[in-house]
């Protein structure tokens, strides 16, 4: 596939903004934006309801950071409104508060962890699993819980992550990314990712060779991680990550926020939703990689 600009290969970054503070994160940003990357920033509108820790769009100083990355050419996203309990209305409020702070409602929502109000989580991500649904924690689909916002979550956000893979190329792994699900009414598209959630798991899948491997398939990347996790000790980037990003950056490669490259690759497809067997699959490789992971292979 040939990426705009005649570019042989994407990458972008979708940080999560678990544990987020503006001193450990600030300066991978600052890293990205000497290298010429233009990535994708998750946010919460509200601080967290629960044991998570982070900031959100009611500080003000936190605010001003994320606006600042937004006019740099960062993409903010949604990661739920908040971390905790959050109701129908809270939710509303929370992307109300989006909006006016960023400026429009966001392109890109991911799921946080135990979130009730949560859309199409659990074990709703498994098709293999559909007569369990009902039974599901997760209600942020579901029309008779007070945790539902489906209606609003298909109005204003066109694209909903799902799986993370063990594989730098997550087009490879998911050639049918961004698809709609007959299965998923209140979502518009499902993407997928790639899974590099803490430094050390960054690094390892970000390696030279995958680098190299990404720009011989033509791939694209969209890896998933929490900048907040170890990328930035006593004020100082990782050098191995800050080593693999130099090493990225002179490649030439199209280094564009997520929803962009989502956008692109939606454009390609003439066909937008996903048939039952492909959605097996990429269920199937997503168990698989888990085996791998807990043995260790």
């Amino acid at each position: 596939m040939i990426f705009p600009n005649n570019k042989k290969f994407a990458f972008t970054i979708i940080d999560d903004t678990d544990g987020d503070m503006v001193e450990n994160t600030k300066p991978v940003y600052q890293l990205l934006s000497r290298l010429g990357f233009k990535t994708t920033k998750t946010i919460w509108a509200f601080k967290p309801r629960d044991r998570f820790k982070g900031m959100a769009l009611e500080d003000y100083h936190y605010r001003q950071y994320i606006k600042k990355l937004q006019r740099e050419g960062f993409e903010i996203a949604l990661h739920n409104v908040g971390s905790g309990k959050f109701n129908r209305q809270d939710v509303l409020d929370g992307l109300e508060i989006f909006r006016q702070f960023i400026g429009f409602y966001p392109k890109i929502q991911i799921n946080h962890s135990q979130n009730r109000d949560s859309i199409y989580w659990g074990i709703k991500r498994f098709s293999l699993l559909r007569p369990f649904w009902r039974f599901s924690y997760f209600k942020g689909d579901d029309p008779e819980s007070i945790y539902y916002w489906g209606d609003y979550h298909k109005k204003h956000i066109k694209f909903t992550r799902n799986f993370t893979y063990q594989n730098l190329n997550t087009l490879k792994v998911d050639p049918y990314m961004p698809y709609s699900d007959n299965q998923k009414p209140s979502a518009n598209f499902i993407f997928s990712a790639s899974e590099g959630a803490d430094v050390s798991k960054f690094n390892k899948l970000l390696s030279e060779k995958n680098i190299d491997d990404l720009i011989k398939e033509g791939g694209a990347a969209i890896i998933y991680t929490h900048f907040a996790s170890g990328f930035v000790r006593n004020g100082r980037v990782d050098r191995q990550f800050e080593k693999l990003l130099i090493y990225l950056a002179r490649l030439g490669g199209w280094y564009a926020p997520a929803g962009d490259i989502l956008e692109f690759l939606l454009a390609q497809k003439k066909d937008k939703s996903i048939l039952r067997g492909q959605k097996i699959n990429l269920e199937l490789k997503w168990c698989w990689d888990k085996i791998k992971e807990k043995i260790g292979f």
